[in-house]
């Protein structure tokens, strides 16, 4: 019996009820409530997010009133935020977001059996914003034998006056729990930790010094298991994941304060990614006390689309899944359940039977499949077959907000098989470890209910000649230098670029600037993972001084030897550079600030005292990278050439790569000023 008075009444005062011998759907003057043999949630009517959910009895989101949320209250979720609306606006904090349901929400209680004769329930919460006609809604289902609830979110804007309301900056649901039930963070087998006690992400900072936005130093704290096992550093940015490998993420309750000592999960399964943006290079914040599904986001430097008249998106289907185990059970025979419904094709009969219910959701009648072989060049590792909007880079498809994004791995014989694919136009993007620049092929048509055949394609990988040398793996991640994916010494091992960028000093580290020498210098000691413009100050813990240095920082040296031969008969050289992110004065924000003077970035590369035309990287292009514990950002390249008489044989070759001294950017939040880059990889070429 669940001890919630409200959950006794409604039994008798519910305005309408569906039951079944597993499955009931209720409904009351404050409440819609959905339970099955094993999972009960209670959505409430003047807020719009759930407020009650249990699992075999257990509350897992007990509703508990204050917290930093956008309503804010914890003990809520799954529920539907954003920061969507403008920011003059009303709004929960003046600054754009807003989590619908609180001002004039209307609900829907659904209920019917599905292909397979299983009974399900769901209940549709939609508001419009009055200011604006936006129209925020979220879908929660819940089907007999299934311990968790399948969710949709949609916004959409009609409004010819004003055609143009903003950019849909985060678009989020939230599973917020308030509880001491929950003691770890889990991202996924490799990254988990146990949770800071207290966690500050929760708005208790007790024993812990703001560093940076969102970032806190606890390792004066005695006796917190994140802190001996883990790092001396919280933050949400830690325990992000990139959307290509990620599966499930959540969080995992070790039966401490559970009511037998059972231990249990509560778990984001990505079940389908198509409606996501941003393909598989895009990365986001999945849990911190809090398990995110971030639909929309710019934290890494990806765009996001404009909401303007006549945009209608729904994203999902996406599964919060729940699962117990036995009193000293594992999190990762919980997680492990999880996965394995990390599928697009797991039921998705039953989101055909709902597909009625839910505006833009494309069924199974409206998708198809690519198949295709590829001829991967020599050395490429890891190569992923991505299908996204047609014309434009994959990181770029929010240019067309109705177009789906799809990926797949490749295998050593060169096979790509995409299924569910929604009928439309696509630009295939083949890319692979080891291997510089991309395979691309536009107008690949999709039909539905066929398979669409490509036939066998060859990819003949980038090449400006004969290559003398390369720096780093290209690979679109910064993770082989100085501080990047190299593991801390701790029990847990997380990699030092996930913690905090200020726990390592860029000055300490290179006193003399970055110098590597080619074919002597090693990648993970003498090449850094940011390349700065300037160090310390705003937002360094460390070292509270902003320091521009004499050239040591913002000026990078790397030295090369070169024989008679290599150069014999030769007139062009090409110096490609690789990047994993660049932060320009435009931050995450891909909006020209005319009070900036590096809205637009140079980055100039000086070959033996001869400077080369720079590359500007545009603000439209920029992102908070490294700062947010990110080595996978919106990655760029470029190539600079120049004749190979500004080369030597039989003598060092000195290669200065250089950023604008001093330069830097407002930042309204705790973030570093300093603009910076990261490089994936380099080389030079010859013809």
């Amino acid at each position: 019996m669940h001890s919630r008075a409200v959950f006794v009444a409604w039994i008798t005062i519910a305005s309408s009820s569906f039951a079944s011998t597993h499955l009931t759907a209720n409904e009351t003057s404050t409440y819609l409530q959905l339970e099955n043999e094993r999972v009960f949630f209670s959505v409430n009517k003047s807020t719009g997010a759930i407020d009650l959910l249990t699992l075999d009895g257990e509350a897992y989101i007990p509703y508990s009133p204050g917290g930093s949320s956008g309503n804010g209250q914890y003990g809520i979720g799954p529920y539907l935020d954003c920061y969507c609306i403008p920011a003059s606006g009303p709004s929960s904090t003046g600054s754009g977001s807003y989590t619908p349901g609180s001002i004039d929400p209307t609900y829907e209680l659904l209920r019917g059996t599905d292909a397979r004769n299983i009974s399900y329930g769901g209940v549709v919460m939609s508001e419009t914003y009055p200011p604006t006609g936006q129209v925020l809604e979220q879908y929660w289902f819940l089907r007999e034998g299934e311990t968790g609830l399948h969710t949709f979110s949609r916004i959409a804007y009609h409004n010819s006056t004003t055609p143009f309301l903003r950019n849909l900056q985060e678009f989020r649901t939230l599973f917020r729990p308030s509880t001491e039930l929950w003691t770890d963070l889990i991202t996924n087998d490799e990254l988990y930790a146990p949770m800071p006690v207290p966690n500050p992400a929760t708005g208790n900072t007790t024993a812990a010094t703001t560093v940076q936005d969102a970032t806190w130093y606890i390792g004066n704290r005695t006796g917190d298991p994140y802190v001996e096992e883990f790092a001396d550093y919280f933050t949400k940015y830690t325990f992000a994941a990139v959307w290509r490998d990620h599966t499930v993420h959540g969080l995992f309750a070790n039966g401490a304060s559970s009511n037998d000592n059972s231990t249990f999960g509560a778990w984001l399964v990505m079940n389908t990614k198509d409606t996501y943006f941003g393909g598989p290079t895009h990365s986001d914040l999945v849990v911190d006390g809090i398990i995110y599904n971030y639909m929309v986001s710019n934290h890494h430097g990806d765009g996001t689309p404009n909401i303007t008249d006549g945009f209608d998106r729904t994203f999902g289907p996406q599964y919060y899944h729940f699962n117990k185990g036995p009193a000293g059970g594992s999190w990762k025979t919980l997680r492990d359940e999880a996965v394995k419904l990390a599928t697009p094709s797991w039921n998705a009969d039953f989101y055909d039977t709902v597909a009625q219910h839910i505006p833009n959701y494309v069924p199974t009648t409206g998708r198809g499949s690519l198949l295709a072989m590829i001829q991967l060049p020599k050395g490429a590792k890891h190569a992923i077959a991505v299908l996204a909007q047609d014309g434009v880079d994959f990181q770029d498809n929010i240019l067309d907000p109705s177009t789906y994004q799809y990926w797949v791995e490749i295998g050593d014989d060169g096979r790509i098989a995409i299924d569910r694919v929604k009928e439309g136009t696509y630009r295939l993007t083949i890319y692979a470890e080891g291997i510089f620049g991309d395979f691309v092929k536009d107008k690949i048509l999709i039909k539905a209910g066929q398979p669409s055949n490509s036939g066998s394609l060859v990819w003949k990988p980038d090449s400006a000649g004969t290559e003398l040398w390369r720096i780093g793996t290209p690979d679109k991640a910064s993770g082989e230098w100085r501080h990047g994916d190299i593991k801390l010494d701790t029990p847990l091992h997380p990699p030092e670029y996930r913690i905090y960028w200020g726990a390592y000093d860029y000055l300490e580290d290179f006193p003399e600037g970055v110098k590597f020498h080619v074919g002597e210098s090693q990648e993970s000691k003498h090449f850094n993972y940011i390349h700065w413009s300037v160090f310390g100050g705003y937002a360094n813990f460390k070292r509270p001084n902003q320091t521009a240095g004499h050239g040591e920082i913002n000026n990078w040296t790397i030295t090369f030897d070169l024989e008679q031969h290599e150069l014999a008969h030769k007139k062009e050289a090409t110096f490609t550079v690789q990047l994993a992110g660049a932060k320009t004065a435009a931050g995450n924000t891909d909006v020209f600030n005319a009070t900036q003077p590096w809205n637009d970035l140079p980055l100039t590369v000086v070959v033996n005292g001869h400077e080369l035309e720079p590359w500007i990287i545009p603000y439209y292009q920029s992102s908070s990278c490294g700062t947010r514990s990110g080595i996978i950002c919106y990655s760029l390249a470029h190539k600079y050439t120049f004749p190979t008489h500004y080369l030597v044989d039989e003598a060092r070759n000195e290669l200065v790569l250089s950023l604008p001294y001093n330069a830097t950017d407002y930042e309204s939040a705790l973030l570093p000023r300093s603009v910076y880059v990261q490089y994936d990889a380099l080389r030079l070429e010859v013809k």
